[in-house]
């Protein structure tokens, strides 16, 4: 058992302390305050407060509002005139960012502030947020039009001044009244500044249109009944003498000329124009404005620290009278306060400590039993799940239910793995069983096939060949995704175009696949079975969602990260997220999840996954320019074996079909010599597949038609013909052999294929002879062996035999 976590500072229950936590502040402060006391001591503590927040974010903001000014009327004239110089801009820009960082630092004090003051000091962060990007739409337009992004900056300050109008709404009545007229000076001098950015927009053409001219007269008239109605009304005082001195300087005069004149002009050779013309007046607008800013500012920050400071008087002044008339009541306040937060840190602490624990099983422990069963441990739910003590109260009956909660979990994960390490074995056992029955099928077949040499017969016994390798493959598929490997195994390296053929030949449809490949490459042996197994589920997958007429292309080819093996179909191909969810699946490993594999039964792309990962294969799924689906199988470097191996692979039999010959180098490479004492039989004709290579030259038939005056023989079986020179047999069976029908020990159906390739080229190249013969003056071939030749078919084809059995 651990030790008892936060036994010590610990009171009687979670109910207890929350009563302590309501009751000892409620009867202190109802004994020892008074209704006058609470609301004064409450009221200067508020004053205090907003008058802190309003020193710590006012001025800044103010800051932060007159050069967001700046920087919009210099961008207007940057975006009038963009080939200019921008040096000012540059450094306007830097100054604001100086006066909003001063701003934004400060937000941390808006959570203790009103709902109302916090709300809107939030909006003006996030507005100045989305600065760089109007200041992007500046430098390049391409968004938004130049009018637009004034109007964003506009929209910024607009939420500047709204906010710091929120926050001069204090509770004393005579502060806030005393706000009023510096907020409405602001809101002028806000005016003043958007008719300068408008005019610098307008500066370069000399014109403006006539939106922009009623935009400009309206923000004239109603920035001069702001000055004339409120701002002058409402002032007293030194601040109004200030504002009227403003207000009849020669500057001042200046700018309402220039206005004049502006509202005037569109009324020209008495009709309304459509464009106004702005008067020659730039120099003398930017020398009046710069003098007139430099006065109002000056003016809105004394004021502004005036108010301030009265605020924080008065504020002090409530705080003092609220001490002296609760000094008892303070004591008090302290002791529950000392209290609470005795009370709360015990909670807090043992609250904290449970949190800590269920992440610690949500996070580490759970995980960690989930990958050791993965990983095939056994795991005991008592060690895994130490229990957590808490005590006895409402706290510790928690603890208690979540040591329960986290047992029953690891059990009910053991107990899952366990019935899934069950399922495996039984799905394992069926298909090592299945394998077995495949391959003594595949055995009497082999003996059916050398038994009988009928044509009729043998393409019956090779379509039931065909079927039976699919079988085979499919039991292989299971034992894969029980988490075994297949029982093919080789010792040697294994050419890639053998590999290529014999993945061909374990697809039901293999006639219809075309293999190329130019490089002399080998894969290494540990590689060979799993990636004929994977290639032979993409080609099947091919065959399966593409026309039966059209051709599925398998091309390999060395590339700089390894060998690319590319198989396209001209089917209906997938929807792109289709490919890219297909993409993940085949990018890890998956898992056998039995549910998953109900909800979607594609056990190809199961088990491509865990054979790609198992050797490092990446897969790749994408759409095909014939609009079917093109598979990318990118194999290592590790798996490749350059050049030609010292030796043949003998533990295991890659079985090649006899239609597919190796895209490099002629078929003759391909085809090794004949041996006496054998014969061929004809291949059925629906074994016939598409190859790159070429049909071997007629030579042997046509040199013995020559010693036998014009006649070729039929041909013999030749074992082993469609096989690499790796993949064949070391010795060659003997006459004894060939001629004991019973004995199948040394007879596989890979010898029968090869006789059957052997006998259709032998039947080619005599029918050419014969052929040849007859067109240059000698008699028709006639055939002594008692019965017709099966039809053939052109040099270029050649039959194939079904998959290997291996």
């Amino acid at each position: 058992m651990s030790p008892r976590t936060g036994a010590r500072r610990r009171l009687g229950s979670i109910r207890l302390s929350l009563i302590l936590l309501a009751l000892v502040p409620s009867v202190t402060l109802a004994a020892m305050w008074g209704v006058t006391t609470t609301q004064i001591f409450s009221e200067g503590l508020r004053l205090r407060e907003q008058t802190g927040l309003s020193r710590s974010t006012g001025a800044m903001g103010t800051e932060a509002t007159l050069a967001l000014q700046q920087e919009r009327s210099l961008s207007a004239a940057w975006m009038a005139s963009p080939h200019g110089s921008r040096a000012a801009l540059d450094r306007q820009r830097g100054r604001t960012d100086v006066a909003v960082a001063k701003l934004v630092r400060r937000s941390q004090d808006f959570k203790n502030a009103p709902a109302r003051i916090g709300d809107r000091m939030y909006s003006v962060i996030a507005s100045v947020g989305s600065l760089e990007y109007y200041r992007g739409q500046v430098d390049h337009p391409t968004d938004i039009t130049a009018q637009q992004a004034l109007d964003q900056y506009t929209s910024i300050i607009g939420d500047q001044i709204h906010a710091f109008q929120e926050l001069s709404q204090v509770d004393d009545g005579d502060l806030t009244s005393q706000a009023g007229p510096l907020i409405t000076v602001g809101n002028a001098a806000e005016l003043v500044a958007q008719e300068d950015a408008q005019l610098a927009l307008a500066w370069p053409s000399g014109k403006l249109d006539e939106q922009s001219w009623q935009q400009f007269a309206q923000r004239v008239d109603v920035r001069r009944w702001v000055f004339q109605s409120q701002v002058l009304n409402s002032l007293h005082g030194t601040v109004k003498d200030q504002v009227e001195r403003v207000l009849q300087s020669q500057d001042w005069k200046t700018l309402e000329t220039v206005e004049d004149q502006i509202v005037a002009a569109r009324t020209a050779h008495g009709r309304v124009a459509r464009t106004v013309d702005l008067p020659d007046a730039h120099a003398r607008w930017n020398t009046a404005l710069g003098r007139i800013s430099d006065q109002y500012t000056n003016l809105i920050q004394q004021q502004t620290t005036q108010l301030l400071d009265r605020s924080a008087d008065k504020a002090h002044s409530l705080l003092i009278k609220a001490a002296a008339l609760s000094a008892g009541g303070l004591v008090a306040l302290l002791v529950c306060v000392v209290m609470s937060w005795r009370i709360t840190r015990s909670l807090s602490r043992r609250l904290r400590g449970l949190r800590m624990a269920t992440l610690s099983l949500a996070e580490e422990r759970l995980p960690d039993v989930v990958a050791r069963l993965n990983r095939g441990e056994k795991v005991d739910v008592e060690s895994a799940t130490p229990p957590l003590d808490y005590g006895e109260d409402e706290l510790g009956q928690v603890a208690k239910a979540f040591n329960t909660a986290q047992r029953t979990a690891v059990y009910t994960a053991v107990e899952l793995a366990d019935t899934r390490r069950g399922f495996q074995k039984v799905i394992l056992g069926i298909a090592r069983q299945s394998q077995n029955l495949v391959n003594l099928q595949l055995s009497k077949l082999d003996a059916l096939e050398r038994e009988h040499q009928d044509p009729g017969i043998l393409k019956g016994l090779y379509e039931l060949d065909s079927t039976a390798s699919q079988l085979r493959r499919y039991e292989e598929n299971l034992v894969i995704i029980s988490g075994e490997q297949p029982r093919r195994s080789w010792t040697e390296p294994v050419a890639l175009i053998d590999i290529l053929r014999s993945a061909v030949g374990e697809v039901a449809q293999y006639q219809r696949v075309d293999v190329h490949t130019d490089d002399e490459v080998y894969l290494s042996p540990p590689a060979v079975a799993d990636v004929i197994h994977l290639l032979a589920e993409l080609i099947d997958n091919a065959t399966t969602y593409s026309p039966a007429p059209s051709p599925v292309g398998v091309r390999a080819a060395m590339v700089a990260k390894g060998l690319a093996v590319e198989i396209e179909d001209r089917g209906l191909g997938l929807a792109e997220e289709d490919y890219a969810a297909f993409n993940a699946q085949l990018a890890v490993a998956p898992q056998f999840d039995v549910v998953a594999l109900a909800d979607d039964l594609r056990l190809g792309m199961f088990v491509i996954a865990r054979l790609a990962t198992r050797h490092g294969i990446a897969v790749t799924l994408r759409s095909s320019p014939y609009g079917g689906t093109t598979a990318i199988v990118l194999i290592p470097h590790d798996v490749v074996v350059r050049g030609t191996p010292d030796s043949p692979a003998t533990d295991g039999e890659v079985a090649v079909p006899a239609g597919v010959v190796a895209a490099k180098g002629s078929a003759d490479d391909a085809v090794p010599e004949r041996r006496p004492h054998e014969r061929a039989e004809e291949a059925p004709p629906s074994a016939r597949a598409r190859t790159t290579g070429s049909a071997a030259p007629h030579s042997g038939p046509a040199q013995d038609a020559d010693r036998r005056g014009g006649l070729a023989p039929l041909p013999r079986r030749v074992p082993q013909t469609s096989l690499a020179t790796e993949l064949r047999e070391e010795t060659a069976p003997s006459e004894a052999d060939d001629k004991d029908a019973t004995d199948l020990a040394d007879f596989t159906a890979e010898r029968a294929a090869s006789s059957l390739a052997g006998f259709q080229r032998g039947t080619l190249r005599a029918r050419d002879d014969e052929e040849m013969s007859y067109d240059h003056g000698g008699e028709e071939p006639s055939y002594d062996h008692g019965e017709d030749p099966a039809p053939t078919q052109p040099a270029d084809r050649s039959w194939t035999p079904p998959a290997d059995r291996s």
